[in-house]
């Protein structure tokens, strides 16, 4: 297996002889009396994940991110209640073994969590998945993932209180809406358009389930024969529309002529050559029992929330708040991710 860990960055590093402290006092049974040390996993942009090892364990440790977060993001007790308790009834989710709120331990509330082992996949195919066999069964593993999470019923798992399903979706309109009137550096006609005709037609929910409200390639890890060994990043997790996760992803579900492509550089991976955009839906829809005559409407939601997204940090930018050269593309984001959802509402 490639080493997917690295030294830790010198500005997101922490007091290890406390967070060593805690392990031992939360998790004797997995540290014992084993010297403890610590290293990262360099992925990912937003939250960080730090492994420790004591002796032949091995366990994951998640916080977030540096500095002020956005209100509502980057829960990592939220994640670590779903963690908790969603390993029961859905393999795929890493087990949580312990939750922090002392941000004098390491900086930031985080939580402790089992060690799974794979590829995250990015912006290339690691090398053992470069087979056309193995990149097939990811995409299908994708989907049948997403299908399994959607039948897991939150009360056998203790999640029942996960959420306010009720009214979801217009709630997920209307706070998208408004966020982008808040973060916009400029008007975008197509994106109040948009805005307009997703308020007007949101359509009847199909049930109530775990939501992932991220589910796509990169928060997901893979076997060397394309299946799946674990889903992570639910620290947004929640109750409602089992369609909302579909449309996020379909949204990203890569495709080179696709504006999410487009939008990101390149760095993703297509994956509509191993799996159109129709099979997953009906590949979906075989495995839930799900009614998907509506989807187009959460694919467009889901282009519209990323577009939002990316403009809240190309606000960043422009504002000087971030000096990052890779966010001065983002400004092309929304008009190419809101015409991209205005085709899926007008079909």
């Amino acid at each position: 297996m490639i080493a997917d860990t690295a030294p830790i960055r010198a500005e997101e590093a922490f007091d290890e002889a406390k967070v060593a402290a805690f392990l031992r006092e939360r998790l004797p049974d997995l540290v014992g009396d084993h010297h403890i040390t610590f290293d990262q996993f360099p992925g990912g942009a937003a939250n960080l994940t730090y492994r420790a090892v004591a002796g032949d364990t091995e366990l994951v440790l998640r916080r977030a991110p540096l500095g002020k977060v956005a209100k509502g993001g980057h829960d990592m007790e939220r994640e670590h209640r779903v963690l908790a308790q969603l390993w029961r009834g859905y393999p795929l989710a890493p087990r949580a073994y312990a939750y922090c709120a002392d941000p004098e331990v390491m900086g930031k509330p985080f939580f402790v969590m089992e060690r799974r082992h794979g590829f995250v996949v990015r912006s290339r195919w690691p090398e053992p998945l470069d087979g056309k066999a193995q990149q097939e069964a990811v995409a299908q593993s994708l989907v049948t993932a997403l299908a399994d999470l959607h039948l897991v019923e939150p009360q056998a798992v203790g999640l029942a209180e996960l959420g306010r399903p009720d009214g979801f979706v217009a709630r997920q309109v209307a706070g998208w809406r408004s966020r982008w009137a808040a973060a916009k550096t400029r008007d975008v006609a197509t994106m109040s358009v948009v805005g307009e005709r997703l308020s007007d037609s949101i359509p009847e929910p199909h049930g109530v389930s775990i939501l992932h409200n991220d589910f796509k390639l990169d928060n997901t890890m893979v076997a060397e024969d394309g299946t799946l060994t674990a889903v992570f990043d639910w620290d947004m997790a929640t109750l409602g529309d089992p369609l909302v996760d579909v449309g996020t992803l379909l949204a990203y579900w890569a495709d080179s002529d696709g504006p999410t492509y487009q939008v990101f550089g390149g760095r993703v991976v297509p994956l509509t050559e191993h799996l159109g955009k129709a099979e997953v839906i009906e590949r979906y829809a075989a495995h839930s029992g799900f009614d998907v005559d509506r989807i187009s409407f959460y694919e467009a939601l889901a282009y519209f929330r990323i577009a939002v997204i990316l403009e809240q940090i190309y606000a960043r930018y422009v504002s000087g708040q971030t000096t990052d050269p890779r966010f001065a593309l983002f400004g092309d984001a929304a008009p190419i991710l809101a015409d991209a959802a205005l085709e899926a509402l007008t079909g």
